[in-house]
Parts: structure tokens; sequence; C-alpha cells
């Protein structure tokens, strides 16, 4: 039997080394994560290895807002029923989701998948900066709505984006204030994130 001096075991160090590549997650964590896996039933874990390669293979960006989605373009960039006279910009994929559980945004999206970070070395040309003008240059878009995460890089982002926009000569708004410095879009509430988006104010 393969073994090393910190796991024992080559397949469950692998693993640990495996969990601890993802985001939030340090040496003791990833620990925890793979004897908890160790111990879960082969049918569970056979599960969510299968998820796993489901979503590697199957969900694909949307070319046009680039939201993560098994069709493209995606149900909301499709649907007949929103409002193609605004767009609101998010970092995320997942604020999306948080933005679509308000019930009150009824325009489109665009993702950004990230925020200008010089210390992380992720610069405008990492985003998807550029395909956001495209789809503005010669559309019917009124508004872009710049919902990036309220803090330094989030803000610094919209910044950014707002002076790249401003010459197209449409409304540039960004959300009211009641989230707080610091948070992010995704784990605000509903009717903290309905208030802001209704409240929005121009940039």
């Amino acid at each position: 039997m393969t073994t090393d001096g910190t796991s024992g075991v080559a397949p469950v160090a692998r693993l640990v080394d495996e969990f601890h590549k993802l985001p939030g997650i340090g040496p003791k964590s990833a620990q925890r994560l793979t004897y908890y896996m160790i111990r879960m039933p082969e049918e569970d874990a056979r599960s969510l290895a299968e998820a796993i390669i489901a979503v590697k293979e199957r969900v694909i960006l949307c070319s046009q807002c680039f939201n993560i989605t098994e069709a493209d373009p995606c149900g909301i960039c499709s649907s007949p029923t929103r409002d193609r006279s605004r767009i609101c910009v998010v970092e995320e994929a997942l604020d999306v989701l948080a933005m679509e559980r308000t019930h009150s945004f009824k325009g489109l999206y665009h993702v950004l998948h990230g925020v200008i970070s010089p210390m992380n070395g992720i610069g405008p040309e990492d985003l998807k900066i550029a395909p956001l003008l495209e789809r503005l240059k010669g559309n019917e878009v009124e508004e872009v709505i710049l919902a990036t995460n309220p803090n330094l890089e989030g803000e610094a982002t919209s910044m950014y984006v707002h002076r790249l926009i401003e010459p197209l000569g449409m409304r540039i708004t960004r959300p009211a204030r009641g989230l707080p410095m610091g948070g992010d879009l995704e784990y605000a509430d509903e009717v903290t994130l309905a208030h802001a988006m209704e409240g929005r104010q121009d940039f």
C-alpha cells in the first residue's frame, strides 16, 4: 500500500489536496471533508461524483449574458417577457440567482465573472467587459445597473466599467445603499436586495 507521511493512504492524501484547492477550504476543513467522504455510503459518494461530472459536461456559459446555463442562450436571455431595455451587471452567476429570488428585476443580466483585482493578478481583460460593450452598441438598452458587490474591488470595477460605457449615453445606475459596505449580493436577503434595486440611484 502506497503511503505518505501525512495522511497515511495516497488516495486520501490526494482527496485532501483536491479539497484544499477549493476557495475558502483550509487544510483542516479539507481533512474533515475527506474523512466525511470516507464514512459516507458509497451510493452517496457516487452520486456526488456524478453531479460534479454532469456540471462540467453539461453546464456552459450563455453567449449573451455569460450566466451559467445548459442551453444557449439561457432562459433569461431567451425569455420574451424580460425587459430588454435594462441590463444589470453583476460579478458572478450566484448574484443572478440572488437577484432572481427578489422577483423585483425583470430586465437582463451580464455576468463579469470576477472583479478587477491587481493583487490577485486580475485585470479588465480577464473579465467579460468587452462582450458587455458589444452588447450595448447599437442596442435598445436604456439603463445599465452596475450591481457589483459594495466592497473596494467591486466599487473599483464599477468605476472602470462606468468610464467605458458613459460615452454611450445610456442611464447608468447602481443599487441604493441598503446593501452593507463589504457585503456580497449573494448573501443579501431578498427584501434588502429588492429595496436596493427599487431605490437605485444614478451613478
